[in-house]
């Protein structure tokens, strides 16, 4: 397995695991959400496909980031994948390749994730609230220094 560059032939590897994953971010919330399918979320695959996206995987494609500048827009493993630092590799290879301090953008209700983040340096500098498809959400402001 290894970490390479996307390309477009991995448009639907990366748009399953997406919608396969997406939900699970907001898990944790009081509120029911169905899901926006990502060539519908034209914000999010906007910001995503003009990011510098990179996939984890051999054969399958089990795990996809994306970044621009030193903005994380999207750290995203199959379910059937996760448990296994697919996540851990992805996040690392963003951080050795952002040059300053990094950003997330995270729902407060994602303990996992926050937990993961707060492992590599991340701290929480504003909370606000968003949307996801027209139900409220609340989301932490995160940003690390990276070397």
């Amino acid at each position: 397995m290894s970490i390479r560059k996307y390309l477009e032939s991995d448009y639907q590897s990366i748009l399953t695991i997406y919608e396969s994953s997406k939900l699970d971010e907001l898990k944790f919330e009081s509120a029911e959400f169905e899901l926006l399918p990502f060539e519908k979320d034209v914000v999010r695959s906007t910001q995503i496909l003009e990011s510098d996206i990179y996939i984890y995987g051999g054969e399958d494609v089990i795990g996809f980031c994306a970044y621009k500048g030193t903005e994380i827009r999207a750290l995203f493993v199959h379910p059937k994948a996760r448990g296994k630092g697919v996540g851990i590799k992805l996040l690392e290879f963003m951080l050795s390749n952002i040059v300053g301090s990094a950003t997330l953008y995270v729902a407060s209700s994602n303990y996992p994730a926050i937990k993961l983040y707060q492992k590599y340096g991340f701290e929480n500098t504003s909370q606000f609230e968003t949307t996801y498809n027209g139900t409220p959400v609340l989301a932490n402001k995160m940003q690390c220094c990276t070397s």
